[in-house]
């Protein structure tokens, strides 16, 4: 159909000429109305965006020692997760002895499932793999989570990571020399020049 023969059949029946395939050869259009195809493409990538953050998984890092404060706001970043539907990868990580009370870690995990339990369920059973625990959670379907407590359109930062300070080998030593605590080894006394210089001159 001739370009003009197209634009007449659209006018006549109060509707628009839209073009779907610029790149083929001739170019494909419809008669349509083009607020009704805005409203369909724009649904269409709404059901795109849904698939995709159904596979997307985000991982939450956590520590035997966490601070509870810092245990709050991974919560939440898991709950805006679970609101746009994505799984939560939760790993747990020992360093040093810690692995001597794996129970603290599995504890913080167990805590941290009662926490999300409105809005994500555990995929399976935690499990430590070398030195961490791995978790993978699922959301819930919206009929059956609770609403977001940050409210709707909450996003995560994803770049932000919350640790808590580990206390490294030496730390305490320098605190201690720094409270006038014990000379380190190979220190001179202030007064060993001038007893020196006595024993000398007698």
């Amino acid at each position: 159909m001739a370009l003009s023969d197209a634009l007449n059949a659209a006018r006549n029946l109060g509707v628009d000429l839209v073009e779907i395939a610029a790149g083929a050869n001739p170019p494909v259009c419809r008669i349509i109305d083009f607020g009704k195809f805005r409203y369909e493409q724009n649904k269409k990538e709404k059901e795109t965006k849904k698939t995709q953050h159904a596979n997307q998984i985000k991982e939450i890092q956590l520590t035997p020692r966490i601070d509870p404060h810092d245990v709050s706001i991974k919560v939440q970043h898991a709950i805006n997760f679970f609101c746009e539907d994505m799984k939560v990868k939760i790993c747990l990580r020992f360093k040093g002895r810690e692995m001597a009370h794996k129970e603290f870690g599995f504890r913080v995990i167990d805590s941290f499932i009662e926490k999300t339990v409105q809005w994500g369920h555990p995929d399976s059973e935690a499990r430590l793999s070398g030195r961490t625990i791995n978790l993978i959670m699922s959301p819930l379907p919206k009929n059956k989570r609770a609403p977001n407590p940050a409210g709707e359109g909450a996003s995560n930062d994803d770049s932000e990571a919350l640790h808590t300070p580990d206390i490294q080998e030496g730390e305490d030593e320098e605190e201690a020399q720094d409270d006038g605590g014990p000379a380190s080894k190979g220190s001179v006394p202030d007064n060993a020049a001038e007893t020196a210089e006595s024993e000398v001159q007698n």
